[in-house]
């Protein structure tokens, strides 16, 4: 058994994966999706697709971390509220435009995965799990407790809209671009990491972890490597919300936000690239959808998943990836 792993994670490391059709439907489908403002009905539709980007970012994070890399971590909520907050109170208390606030959530969020990264990612499994959900536990705790800086359980207000340089997007339209811009640039930048070297020493370790370490693979140092960077982009959606929403509260980053997140990564395909467009998407506009429903909402939501999960276990990218299989098998018949 030992020896089958070894084989199939070295023919990972040594076999580049042929991703360039990705780059040419990336294009395509972004390209397309800029034409959602020019066809939406109304500024609440807009407003849709700016929290779907946003969504985006942060589920395609979290698939990279576990989907690529086999990392399990219930705290990307956290991560995701460290870049809301700091981006919010730059510019709420000091009157920071986002020139400086953006890095500096991205560098907070990222510092943040470094200091819990370190001692946790050498645990595996539910460990992991554990270590993870401790550190969301206690950032919930600072974002209630430390009122004077966070505004606590009444949540951060006064909050400016996202500005560069005195530039600021003038409509939810302008605004539906800025996050447009950003998540192709995160989708892209997890192609190419993906098509790189370290994207398929990744694949190994999440093939198996004590296979690539015997390969040569410096298991902690990718993982660590990994679960920082995902963290950067959970900080950068963090920012994009708040400037958006004008407003944090620390309901928004809690446990049930990271589990949920989690969640909506199995929905679209674990280790599926294409698969975070569908758990955005499910995220999205499916709490809208059951919005009339009221007292049943979560019981429908969490039914839906339930059902999807049992129809398509391997997310809807799998079962897209399969029709299309099929479609093209019909065809060459």
């Amino acid at each position: 058994m030992a020896t089958v792993e070894i084989s199939a994670t070295s023919a990972v490391l040594r076999r580049p994966r042929r991703l360039s059709g990705n780059h040419l439907a990336l294009g395509v489908v972004w390209l397309a999706a800029a034409c959602f403002p020019l066809v939406a009905p109304n500024y609440f539709f807009v407003s849709l697709g700016i929290f779907f980007f946003i969504n985006l970012i942060l589920i395609a994070s979290l698939n990279t971390l576990m989907g690529f890399c086999g990392q399990i971590s219930l705290c990307h909520g956290a991560f995701f509220g460290l870049g809301a907050y700091t981006s919010g109170i730059l510019s709420a208390r000091y009157g920071l435009d986002a020139l400086v606030s953006l890095p500096a959530a991205m560098v907070v969020a990222a510092l943040s995965a470094l200091l819990i990264g370190l001692p946790a990612l050498r645990l595996r499994g539910h460990y992991l799990a554990m270590a993870t959900l401790g550190f969301n536990a206690i950032v919930f705790v600072l974002f209630n407790r430390l009122v004077d800086l966070t505004g606590g359980p009444n949540g951060l207000l006064g909050v400016g809209p996202f500005e560069i340089a005195g530039w600021s997007p003038a409509s939810d339209s302008g605004y539906f671009y800025l996050a447009w811009a950003a998540g192709g640039l995160v989708m892209l930048a997890i192609l190419n990491l993906l098509r790189s070297r370290i994207g398929r020493a990744l694949r190994a370790l999440a093939t198996s972890e004590i296979a690539a370490d015997s390969l040569g693979v410096d298991c902690f140092r990718y993982k660590l490597m990994v679960f920082v960077l995902t963290a950067a982009m959970a900080g950068l959606a963090g920012c994009l919300y708040v400037h958006y929403n004008q407003f944090a509260s620390p309901e928004t980053f809690s446990f049930f936000a990271s589990v949920l997140l989690v969640v909506m990564v199995a929905l679209g395909g674990w280790g599926r690239y294409w698969g975070p467009i569908y758990g955005a998407l499910i995220f999205t506009a499916v709490p809208e959808l059951l919005r009339s429903a009221e007292d049943l909402e979560l019981f429908l939501f969490g039914l839906s998943m339930i059902l999807v999960l049992l129809l398509f276990p391997g997310g809807l990218a799998a079962a897209g990836e399969s029709l299309v299989r099929r479609l093209r098998g019909r065809r060459t018949a």
